[in-house]
């Protein structure tokens, strides 16, 4: 508020010359336009523009003046157009930015042109355009020096954001991790406050993605910091984004009627700003009333977001309303405005660059009406779900499409029944979905049977070997076993060498990660090499054992842990004697191979993308670390043999 008074007292200077007075006006409706006040925005621009659908006033300004009243302009129609769910707006929007982007580059004013970049990049991300964000950011990111501090985190919080909505969680969770130092040290509670919503966000989506019972609870802190930091900035309207944020997680673990109540409070405060944006609280609501059951209201309600959100250019949120409301009407049994309302659905997603909204929008189709349409309507919506969530990393999405093609495959009829063998139909689904699952975990076994629900990696192989040879293409090179060195066709007359190199059955690793399914998942896939595995969930538990004389010819561990985190333990561990030369491998979704290393580990891997290469990246540092011992063995045995 200080600043803004300043501002409006150095306008009110009748000696300013007009281009300062400009720029003095773009500033003051920036302010406005942070704390969530569109029209006090509008108005702080004066006579230079009246409001949206209106052309700016530019005569006598000179051309930085002219491009900054350009970009605020822009903005401005992009944040209203958004609020009230205006056709056209972001295109709007993008134009005037555009041009205002092209004289700051021309002027050589790089500040702006990020400043810019990062405003166009919002209007893309509104539009559903990910892809198109995700660069523009990246090209924001790289205009700024040291001094842009505010600038800088801004481009973070929505590189963070753009990620998290394309359903790329785990990039989004490494964007807030690496950007927290930069906002513990900042002053600012609007921009504190939105990172910690936007970190709130992403922890919720992988408590039930990664199954993180304990990401909730942090979800839970997060939302309360941003809560706090709202308050303090004033700012009303994103204090309802974060209410409705809470009504969604709260629906999540089965607290409906405290998910209500957040509900409750978001669409007061929406409702009293006039903000179309109620009609994601309305989604939400929707989604929460289904899950208790109540799908008559949830079918109202899911109905009144799609009205409000078709009149905007926000096609993923509309096409997130239309997938609720055919849920909805399919429940209630009117199966063909249940079709429309998700094969439009699948359309908006598809037209926004949303490819896993549009695969969310066909799933649900197949689970809500797949056994009431024909072979010819479900084939063609069976083989578009699986194209669009090909490359999906939400194991729960998998988990729905495996459950409901095996469902569909019951009841579906075949094309031609006087050339159809139920032998055959069978073994062809049971081989699409079998390459499918390999081709998912990137050919490892037992991941693969995971995804298919079977109760171990040895049906999968068994399957493969005796019914589906031509799959065996698909699964990772089976190594051999390390012992095989020591076979019988060696003729070793009297040394073993066991000291130089051992078996695969004596190889120990140290596990050391807190969540129990990457921990089972991990030790079930490194275990088929023979290796055995100690598992440790707590740092301090694993500094413990590697302090002892226990013996590891490996330590494979997680960042994130109880206690002492992954980084501090591979430091720990460089400076005992006895583990300076052991091979350590991170796997992490927070920390990248550079950090690891600077710490002291071999490698760092990304967890989840790269489990499927551990086990080879395993069996390589082993294999590097006793060169020198395989050499020599390999002379003696030759000496003895002559």
């Amino acid at each position: 508020m200080y600043l803004a008074t300043e501002l409006l007292r150095e306008i009110d200077n009748p000696d300013l010359p007009v281009s300062e007075r400009a720029l003095l006006r773009c500033r003051l409706a920036r302010e406005q336009e942070r704390a969530g006040d569109y029209d006090a925005a509008t108005e702080a621009l004066g006579e230079l523009w009246r409001g949206v659908g209106t052309r700016p006033m530019l005569k006598g300004l000179d051309d930085e003046a002219k491009s900054s009243v350009l970009l605020r302009v822009g903005a401005l129609t992009g944040s209203i157009g958004s609020a009230g769910q205006m056709k056209g707006s972001q295109e709007a929007a993008k134009d005037l930015i555009s041009v205002s982007l092209r004289t700051f580059d021309e002027l050589g004013l790089r500040n702006k042109v990020g400043e810019a970049r990062s405003d166009l990049a919002l209007c893309y991300w509104r539009e559903g355009a990910f892809d198109e964000a995700r660069v523009t950011l990246q090209e924001a990111l790289g205009e700024f020096d040291e001094s842009d501090v505010e600038q800088r985190a801004v481009a973070l919080i929505r590189s963070a954001l753009v990620e998290r909505t394309a359903n790329r969680l785990s990039e989004s969770l490494r964007i807030y991790k690496d950007a927290a130092p930069l906002f513990e040290e900042m002053d600012d509670h609007l921009l504190t406050a939105t990172f910690h919503n936007g970190f709130a966000n992403v922890l919720n989506r992988l408590s039930s993605v990664e199954e993180r019972k304990d990401y909730v609870d942090l979800a839970l802190i997060e939302y309360a910091a941003a809560s706090f930091h709202f308050e303090q900035a004033g700012h009303e309207r994103y204090q309802g984004c974060v209410e409705n944020n809470l009504g969604f997680l709260f629906s999540t673990i089965g607290k409906f009627e405290e998910a209500h109540e957040h509900l409750d409070r978001a669409q007061m405060i929406y409702t009293r700003l006039k903000d179309d944006h109620v009609a994601q609280i309305d989604e939400t609501r929707a989604r929460v009333l289904l899950a208790e059951g109540r799908t008559v209201e949830a079918e109202k309600t899911a109905r009144a977001a799609v009205l409000r959100l078709e009149k905007g250019d926000e096609l993923y949120l509309f096409a997130e309303a239309l997938t609720t409301h055919g849920i909805a009407l399919a429940r209630l049994g009117h199966h063909e405005q249940a079709r429309a309302a998700l094969e439009r659905a699948i359309d908006k997603a598809e037209q926004a660059g949303d490819v896993e909204g549009a695969g969310s929008a066909a799933l649900a189709l197949i689970e809500q009406l797949g056994t009431n349409l024909s072979n010819e309507d479900i084939w063609p919506i069976i083989h578009h779900a699986g194209m669009l969530l090909e490359n999906t990393q939400d194991i729960t999405i998998l988990r729905r499409l495996a459950r409901a093609f095996r469902a569909l495959h019951a009841v579906l009829e075949p094309n031609n029944w006087t050339k159809f063998s139920l032998q055959r139909a069978v073994l062809r689904y049971e081989g699409h979905w079998i390459k499918l699952a390999l081709k998912k975990t990137g050919g490892m076994v037992t991941p693969a049977a995971r995804l298919l629900g079977l109760k171990s990696h040895q049906t999968l192989i068994h399957l493969i070997k005796v019914r589906h040879k031509k799959l065996q293409n698909a699964r990772l090179a089976v190594r051999k076993r390390r012992r095989h060195i020591f076979s019988k066709s060696r003729k070793i007359k009297k040394k073993k060498g066991p000291d130089l190199l051992r078996a695969a059955s004596q190889i120990r690793i140290l596990h050391v990660e807190d969540n129990q399914a990457v921990a089972s998942l991990v030790k079930e896939t490194l275990e088929l090499e023979g290796w055995k595995i100690e598992t440790c969930a707590d740092g301090n538990l694993a500094l413990e054992g590697l302090a002892s004389d226990a013996h590891y010819d490996l330590i494979l561990l997680d960042n994130d842990l109880p206690g002492l985190n992954g980084l501090k333990l591979v430091e720990r561990a460089r400076t005992m004697a006895h583990r300076r030369e052991a091979r350590i491998v991170m796997l992490s979704a927070t920390v990248d191979d550079a950090a690891a290393r600077q710490a002291g580990a071999d490698i760092g891997l990304h967890k989840p993308e790269d489990i499927g290469s551990l086990a080879d990246t395993i069996a390589r540092l082993l294999s590097v670390h006793r060169t020198t011992g395989v050499k020599a063995f390999r002379e003696s045995e030759q000496t003895e043999a002559k």
